[in-house]
């Protein structure tokens, strides 16, 4: 019994060890861990809007820039793990919507060009991702709702790496944004 247990606790461990953020993304996660959590409701509608604005700007951008399809793709899946999640716990998933700020950021792409498009878009993927990971640690530890803390959880890791190859192309001048 005393090895199940051990094996039980080690095996929980490395899932836990192995979701943890490295790198940059380290540094926002552990800052977010003491944050309160948005109640859930309002959880949902932000990750929400957060996922919905990596979508579209990512869309944007797909002719100049590599893998904005990953983004687009890893995101899209987000959104249909807490999607879930809200079902699972009862509660109706709210429709994707930006929120004002994201809005304007997506006006601000759709007129830059080029270049310049390009390092706007790692501007805004720098700031977006490290809300979006703030959001989704505090939530997964402090949040109300257990489904949508599960779902939170799932989303760090990969927050996390998008934060850690952004931040990465900014540090490297920002160039053609692929990640």
């Amino acid at each position: 019994m005393k090895r199940l247990i051990l094996c039980a606790a080690a095996a929980a461990l490395m899932t836990a060890c192995s979701s943890m953020p490295t790198g940059e993304a380290a540094v926002v996660a552990t800052a977010a861990m003491d944050q309160p959590a948005p109640a859930a409701a309002d959880f949902m509608r932000m990750a929400a809007a957060s996922d919905l604005y990596e979508i579209q700007s990512s869309q944007l951008i797909m002719q100049s820039t590599q893998n904005a399809d990953m983004m687009v793709e890893h995101h899209t899946m987000t959104t249909a793990t807490l999607s879930r999640a809200a079902q699972a716990a009862g509660m109706t998933p709210p429709s994707p919507s930006l929120d004002t700020r994201k809005a304007d950021m997506i006006r601000q792409l759709q007129a830059a060009e080029g270049m310049a498009r390009d390092s706007l878009y790692i501007q805004q993927q720098v700031m977006a991702h490290q809300e979006a990971l703030t959001l989704h640690t505090s939530y997964s530890r402090n949040g109300d709702t257990p489904e949508l803390k599960t779902a939170a959880t799932a989303a760090v890791p990969i927050v996390a790496r998008h934060y850690n190859e952004i931040t990465a192309m900014q540090r490297g001048g920002g160039g053609h944004a692929g990640h």
